[in-house]
């Protein structure tokens, strides 16, 4: 299979065209939509389930501390029960097992000796692929058409990274990636603006330990 130069693609036009071709068909196509957080997710929801059956997936290991987990947890639910679709929207928790640690070890051991690397780093290009992996083998197991993340909508996030590590993830477990970049045609100004309509909890840290350390320690000074 020939890998498209990521570095050249406008990643929403390369999603419109797509869109475009999928309107003319007859099914209806289905999307495991990996999901950081509910205010990211709105808008990645409004506009993309005019063309697919969605189950958002909420797979965050890497979220500190547990009660900050609960919350973000319980805001996507509430968000996907209140908003209204074209086509169905289901959900779907990944683990966070804080009894066990096994889920919480993975991140743990993913981001060992890069505890002290700024965000936007090699530590966080490990997270994006470690919450990728398990949203590909969930995609193949539950028989999706496509998987992607929200995380793109962020403006500090690395939408080329996130798209180069999700087409290899896709190749790697047989499942087609979503190729995009929420944030373009005001896709982040629109999160806020459901946010607000909905009332979600916008947190003020991207969500490991190690962020919201850092962001405690910007408040201090």
């Amino acid at each position: 299979m020939m890998k498209m130069n990521l570095q050249k693609i406008n990643y929403q036009k390369e999603l419109e065209k797509l869109l475009t071709r999928l309107e003319k068909e007859e099914k209806v196509p289905t999307l495991l939509l990996h999901s950081c957080c509910a205010p990211c997710s709105s808008y990645v929801l409004e506009y993309l389930s005019q063309y697919f059956k969605i189950t958002v997936f909420y797979y965050n290991p890497n979220i500190y501390p547990e009660s900050e987990y609960t919350k973000r947890i319980l805001e996507q639910q509430k968000l996907i029960e209140e908003m209204h679709f074209r086509y169905p929207v289901s959900f779907l928790a990944g683990k966070y097992d804080t009894g066990y640690r096994k889920c919480r070890d993975r991140f743990y051991e993913m981001a060992k000796g890069l505890e002290e690397v700024r965000e936007g780093g090699s530590r966080c290009m490990g997270c994006y692929e470690l919450r990728l992996k398990e949203s590909a083998e969930i995609a193949v197991a539950g028989g999706f058409d496509y998987f992607t993340t929200t995380l793109s909508i962020s403006p500090m996030k690395n939408a080329q990274k996130l798209n180069e590590i999700g087409q290899r993830v896709g190749e790697e477990y047989g499942v087609q990636y979503l190729l995009s970049d929420f944030k373009k045609k005001n896709g982040y100004k629109r999160s806020i603006e459901l946010s607000g309509i909905y009332g979600l909890y916008r947190q003020d840290y991207c969500g490991c330990e190690f962020s919201y350390k850092a962001r405690q320690a910007e408040k201090c000074v």
